[in-house]
């Protein structure tokens, strides 16, 4: 089992404290498989087995508990009563207003509550409405690089890792599996599980062969700038005639999904947030080549997209950053409202291309840090204050 610490030390950090613990993210990126560590934890902390109480949703067993007043009921008659008890629901979205058997279960002074549940049910903003606000969220990604690296032996290098990384795809049962054929039916499954459950049923889309059409196009222009009107006029230039308002209703699906991350530009200089033309980030970039395979691929927009969910990971507020008519592939915010500059390259050993990487950088005035991410595995160097790093160090922290 890999494991992973920054999640696991989130569970640990919020244990015992009178709040819902809320796991959020895309199918099958190891939310519950991190339930499991966590009650291995508990164990190894001495809690007994009598104190934990697991359901999860998606077993036929529990069938009979999809109803709130059922599964209120059973549980409590599971609690013990001078003991704390740790209450974990899986993919509780089968149960029907389940927002009311968990803030029921809230209330009592020994429960401690931690529920999952599929990404499309588990939207901050409907969180806040169902549970009162009486919660904190976890958002969990598939494997972050220096996760998947801990799965392997060190016969392969860091370079091979990497490839193996972004072409065999990041979500965690993938790393058991042992050929490219066995790898595509599972990416399958998890692809068309979210567009059908958690896209074409949920907001009710009748067209599901042209939101497909659109995902192509999304997949295929991660780290490109993109407008509502620049997907429209490319579909219909293929000969599908499709609205903006159609599109936008797609985007919206997509990003609810934890399929895709919209992320917005930023005006460094006059400190501004820009509304149009976003960037779109993939969850998984595996599932990139599972679609549209190997052609026409940008190493430098997929390395991007890598460090892009690296930096949500390490939980920055993450957007792209203007510098007049230059760009800043990402502006980083921590909590503290601190700030850094990151550029990304797959290669800047060409004297042109390393000045062109640099320009965006050295035009901020501030002196916040600026950092300038590579493949090339050279020293770290500095140019004038830049940061140039071997991105493969990063990402494994080093």
């Amino acid at each position: 089992m890999i494991q992973r610490p920054e999640y696991l030390n989130f569970l640990i950090e919020w244990k015992d404290r009178q709040i819902i613990k809320v796991v959020t993210g895309i199918r099958r990126c190891g939310k519950s498989t991190l339930f499991d560590l966590f009650r291995d934890y508990l164990y190894s902390v001495g809690i007994e087995e009598a104190q934990i109480i697991s359901l999860n949703f998606e077993e036929a067993e529990n069938e009979p508990l999809c109803e709130y007043h059922a599964l209120y009921e059973y549980v409590k008659s599971k609690m013990l009563i001078n003991q704390k008890n740790y209450i974990f629901l899986d993919e509780i979205q089968h149960v029907k207003d389940y927002q009311k058997a968990v803030d029921s279960l809230f209330v009592k002074k020994n429960a401690d509550v931690y529920i999952t549940g599929s990404n499309a049910y588990f939207m901050s903003s409907e969180l806040a409405t169902l549970l009162s606000g009486r919660f904190v969220e976890l958002k969990m990604l598939p494997l972050s690089f220096k996760e998947y690296v801990s799965a392997f032996d060190d016969m392969l290098s860091k370079e091979e890792l990497y490839r193996n990384y972004v072409y065999n795809s990041s979500f965690p049962y993938t790393v058991g599996l042992k050929n490219r054929r066995d790898i595509h039916a599972y990416l399958d499954g998890i692809y068309n599980t979210v567009v059908l459950n958690d896209i074409v049923a949920r907001r009710k889309i009748q067209d599901a062969s042209m939101l497909k059409s659109v995902i192509k196009f999304m997949f295929d222009n991660i780290g490109n700038l993109c407008t509502v009107k620049k997907i429209a006029d490319s579909m219909t230039s293929a000969g599908r005639k499709v609205s903006n308002h159609t599109i936008e209703n797609y985007l919206e699906g997509i990003t609810d999904s934890l399929l895709m991350y919209r992320v917005s530009r930023y005006d460094i200089k006059g400190k501004e947030y820009l509304r149009l033309q976003d960037k779109y980030y993939l969850a998984d970039i595996g599932l990139r080549y599972y679609l549209l395979g190997r052609q026409n691929v940008d190493q430098g927009h997929i390395l991007e997209n890598v460090v892009y969910l690296e930096l949500r990971r390490r939980e920055y507020a993450v957007y792209i950053g203007k510098m007049g008519a230059a760009e800043v592939d990402f502006v980083a915010q921590d909590f503290d409202g601190n700030i850094e500059y990151y550029q990304v390259s797959w290669t800047v050993r060409d004297e042109k291309v390393l000045e062109r990487e640099l320009t965006p950088l050295d035009s901020i005035a501030d002196h916040n840090p600026k950092y300038l991410l590579t493949m090339d595995n050279d020293p770290p160097v500095s140019h004038n204050g830049i940061r140039q790093i071997f991105v493969l160090d990063w990402l494994l922290g080093k």
